[in-house]
């Protein structure tokens, strides 16, 4: 299904209705009765750059803790600790998805899961299937069950990258991820219920080898596969969903058939941040092998003008990389993903693009992290499927990642 007709079937039957009062203006009305008045040439409604004022990376928002997963370890045993930790919330999470597929689907649709979806399991790299295993061991779920935990992720996530360079010729790198998109409305308090649930489960993990630090990534827990991290020195790493015809069922259906030299993006993800010692290295493995679903990677590096944008198909890549001619919505300084082609206008009722263009261009290069956490909390940039915004620096190796939580008035994603 497109984007645009998964928003013309959820704007008519779950969180709007649309009165004209005013031949000049739209009023749009959650069927709580909340109200907002977007401006006609303003859709999602833009309203100015946000201004944190001085930037912070000790603010209330930022207690997210910390964990190590030890990589010499068994598989099995590498993620007890955060898994023990955060079991409960895992627990909630489960069940909320359980809730809202069962009202889609029916009650038989998790029965399928725990029968079909270890078989599934069994098909992936072994060291992986050990890690998921061990995780439903820890968590108290069925294998099934993390598996489709792991798979939601390669298909239903909104999020906004961006990569700059500073006047001094560092790299920065940040991004908000925003998920939980039909998973549950609660029209009281106006959130999305998956991504209220995930906010406790974001944490920071760093990947040890013989008791160093590899990579440092922001995460859910019971997700094995890589979103957000960074390589100390070397480069860092973001995604963000893209929406093909082409696209993720299409290779999920060809590997149950057996189809199995694709790769799993988060899986994909990971072994790039473990094994790739270079800006150069992590490209090339990113671009060439041949995918499950399409992609975008934003790839920042520890050298001046190393950032690109990779446009991946499920079997071809386009690469944008900073300070190119190809687009004029950029400035040389910097580069923006969401989760539309950067060659294409984004569609009227998802422009996450232009309100970044704009504050990008506003706050300018002096101040990066300021300039990105700014960007990052402006809206509809931030809107309500926010979970968390990240602001990296590549050569000092810091990920400094905020819980977000957009108020209302505040639009849906």
């Amino acid at each position: 299904m497109s984007p645009f007709l998964i928003t013309v079937v959820f704007l008519c039957t779950t969180l709007y209705c649309v009165r004209a009062q005013d031949t000049k203006k739209d009023v749009f009305y959650l069927k709580n009765g909340f109200e907002f008045k977007p401006p006609r040439d303003e859709f999602p409604p833009f309203q100015g750059c946000y201004d944190e004022g001085e930037y912070s990376t000790s603010n209330s928002k930022n207690k997210i803790p910390t964990y190590k997963v030890n990589l010499d370890l068994p598989p099995d045993q590498r993620w007890t600790d955060l898994v023990s930790d955060k079991r409960d919330e895992i627990t909630k999470l489960l069940n909320n998805m359980k809730n809202h597929t069962d009202e889609i689907f029916g009650h038989s649709i998790f029965q399928l899961i725990d029968t079909y979806m270890p078989l599934l399991g069994r098909t992936l790299p072994r060291v992986y299937y050990e890690e998921l295993a061990g995780i439903a061991r820890d968590s108290g779920e069925t294998i099934g069950e993390m598996i489709i935990f792991n798979l939601f992720y390669e298909f239903f996530s909104f999020c906004t990258s961006i990569v700059m360079e500073a006047k001094d010729g560092q790299i920065y790198h940040g991004r908000n991820l925003d998920f939980g998109l039909f998973l549950g409305w609660d029209p009281k308090n106006q959130t999305w219920l998956t991504t209220e649930y995930l906010r406790p489960l974001v944490v920071n993990v760093d990947f040890l080898k013989n008791n160093e630090t590899i990579f440092s990534s922001t995460t859910f827990a019971g997700y094995l596969g890589v979103l957000t991290a960074v390589k100390k020195n070397t480069f860092s790493l973001t995604v963000n969903e893209r929406f093909k015809m082409n696209g993720g069922y299409v290779g999920i259906t060809e590997w149950i058939f057996g189809h199995r030299s694709q790769r799993w993006m988060g899986l994909l993800t990971r072994q790039v941040m473990e094994e790739a010692d270079s800006f150069k290295m992590a490209q090339e493995m990113l671009i060439k092998p041949e995918l499950v679903a399409p992609v975008y990677f934003i790839l920042a590096g520890n050298e001046t003008n190393q950032g690109i944008l990779i446009t991946r198909g499920r079997s071809d890549a386009n690469t944008l990389a900073i300070g190119s001619n190809q687009t004029h919505d950029f400035q040389s300084w910097y580069l923006i993903q969401t989760n539309y082609d950067h060659w294409v206008k984004p569609p009227f009722y998802d422009d996450r693009r232009g309100p970044a263009v704009t504050c990008m261009n506003k706050w300018g290069q002096d101040n990066p992290r300021k300039t990105l956490f700014n960007v990052l909390s402006t809206r509809p940039v931030l809107n309500k499927l926010t979970v968390y915004t990240s602001i990296i620096n590549v050569v000092q190796g810091t990920l400094t990642t905020h819980l977000q939580n957009c108020k209302s008035p505040c639009w849906p994603w």
